[in-house]
């Protein structure tokens, strides 16, 4: 199913790891969603704020964060980190939660996915992306909402509908040459 595949590929803030469920909301499930962190990943932003004692990395500006063919771009980016010793400037500190806001656009390939907020918990391994209109595409097929909420180790996602409606445009043409 593409639109699963889709949603797997928003495993974007997974690559992080290294360094609403409404009554009309529609649901997807892939099985092997899993996180994968694997590849060397590249981060640039305007600014990096380190808060040590406050275990927060703090970008802002022009955030973009690239692994693979997968692309992270928004206007700020919060690393919440625990754990004890180890700055995360140093490549230590255990990543908690991953905050993103503002033009927050995700593209891997054929598919993107964009929204106003996302947020990673790293612990429950639960992405949740938000804004007053989430867009899912692949190759033609668009899913709009306004939460998207996937729980990145069994593969379920959930598109709410915040008071309107879920809307999918699938393109028939798009599955032919799979």
């Amino acid at each position: 199913m593409r639109l699963a595949r889709t949603l797997a590929s928003l495993s974007f803030l997974a690559v992080l790891a290294a360094i609403s469920s409404g009554a009309y909301a529609q649901t997807a499930e892939k099985k092997g969603f899993a996180l994968s962190n694997n590849k060397p990943i590249q981060i640039e932003s305007d600014n990096l704020e380190l808060r040590e004692q406050e275990k927060r990395a703090l970008f802002n500006g022009n955030v973009k964060v690239v692994q693979g063919e997968m692309t992270l771009t928004a206007n700020h980016m919060i690393v919440h980190y625990k754990g004890q010793g180890g700055s995360l400037a140093a490549g230590g500190g255990d990543i908690d939660r991953i905050e993103v806001d503002g033009n927050v656009s995700i593209v891997s390939g054929t598919q993107s996915a964009r929204g106003d907020k996302g947020d990673f918990d790293m612990r429950s391994e639960v992405l949740t992306l938000s804004g007053k209109q989430v867009v899912l595409v692949d190759s033609g097929n668009v899913l709009t909402g306004c939460k998207l909420t996937v729980q990145m180790k069994s593969g379920q996602a959930n598109m709410g509908n915040c008071g309107g409606r879920v809307k999918i445009l699938i393109d028939t043409q798009s599955n032919k040459s799979n």
